[in-house]
Formats: C-alpha cells, sequence, structure tokens
C-alpha cells in the first residue's frame, strides 16, 4: 500500500481534528477555541501559545462565527489555503448535520422536558469551560506583567460587566490602544535602516 505524501497527511490530520472538536464541542465559540489551543498548541505544537491568543483575538473580533474564523485562521497558519479549506471543513460538518437532524424534528425536541433539561445541565460544562478559557489566556497576561495589559484586561472587564458596554466597542478601543502601542514603539526604535 503507498504511503499518502507528508502534506496529505497533514492536511488529513487537521481536518479529521477539526471534525472531532467541532462535533464533541457545546457552548459557542470560546469553548472551540479551548480544545483548538490544547490540540494545536499543546499536544501537535503546531503553533505556539501567543500566536493561539492572537487568533483567538482575530477570530473573536471578525465577523462570522468564531469558530469558524479560528479554523480559518489556524488552518492557513498550519498548511496555508488548502490548511484551512480542511479545518473549516471539518468545523462546519458536525453542526449542519447535526442541526439538519434537529430541525426535522424541531417541534418534538422543542417541547421535550428531557431535551429541555439536558441543555440546562449542558450549561453549566459550558461556563465551567469559558471559565477555563479566561482563566488560561488571562493568566498568560498576568505574567507579562505589563501595566498596559493589565489595565485594559481590568477595564474591558469593568466595562463589561459593571457597565454593560457592548463587547463590540470594547474590542474597538483595546485594538486601538494596540495599534497606538505598534506606533509608538515602532517610534521609539526609530527608523529601519
Amino acid at each position: 500500500m503507498k504511503k499518502l505524501p507528508e502534506k496529505c497527511r497533514l492536511l488529513a490530520k487537521l481536518f479529521f481534528t477539526m471534525l472531532y472538536i467541532s462535533a464533541f464541542t457545546f457552548g459557542g465559540g470560546f469553548v472551540i477555541i479551548t480544545f483548538m489551543k490544547r490540540k494545536f498548541v499543546d499536544e501537535f505544537h503546531w503553533i505556539d501559545e501567543q500566536e493561539m491568543l492572537d487568533m483567538t483575538a482575530l477570530a473573536q473580533s471578525s465577523p462570522g462565527a468564531i469558530a469558524v474564523n479560528a479554523a480559518i485562521l489556524v488552518g492557513w497558519r498550519v498548511a496555508g489555503f488548502a490548511g484551512m479549506a480542511a479545518a473549516v471543513l471539518g468545523t462546519v460538518i458536525p453542526p449542519v448535520a447535526i442541526l439538519s437532524v434537529i430541525s426535522l424534528g424541531y417541534a418534538a425536541f422543542a417541547s421535550n422536558r428531557y431535551v429541555a433539561l439536558t441543555l440546562k445541565g449542558m450549561q453549566a460544562g459550558v461556563a465551567a469551560v469559558i471559565l477555563d478559557v479566561v482563566w488560561s489566556l488571562g493568566a498568560k497576561e498576568l505574567k507579562t506583567k505589563s501595566p498596559i495589559h493589565l489595565f485594559i484586561m481590568a477595564a474591558a472587564f469593568i466595562a463589561t460587566f459593571c457597565f454593560g458596554i457592548n463587547v463590540i466597542f470594547i474590542i474597538l478601543a483595546a485594538g486601538m490602544v494596540g495599534i497606538g502601542l505598534a506606533m509608538g514603539q515602532k517610534k521609539r526604535e526609530g527608523p529601519e535602516k
């Protein structure tokens, strides 16, 4: 039996990993980000933790589903356009299949007491996974001990939970601060030689 070329094996691994993650992840984009980090950063070492943090920020601030956005970024980083296509395909197949089946019997699902109780129970698990994402990504930023990063994190938390400011405005403000910091650092370093 002929062995698959290395690129095909990489694409297959990327596709089946995203298929697995997407099929067994419930609760939204930040939950899938946690599992992507565990696979692509911790297990496969295809990307580092800072890249995953940056990709999470980009995926969240871009239009569309965070899971698909993250799959696009990770797939592109790992294997270019073909990797992006494999990762996105692996990400969208499970929800499309599951929602197609559910839509056939939506009325029965919506009124079923046991389904409602199961979904209530899953909410607690989803909250725990999201807390895990916040804890692991936030802890990374706390370790940098950068006063500006700590201030932005605290200000975003206060703006969201105390004042109810829309997350879009918080992302835009944080992005503007990041651009300002990058421009200031470039100016301090002087012109490129």
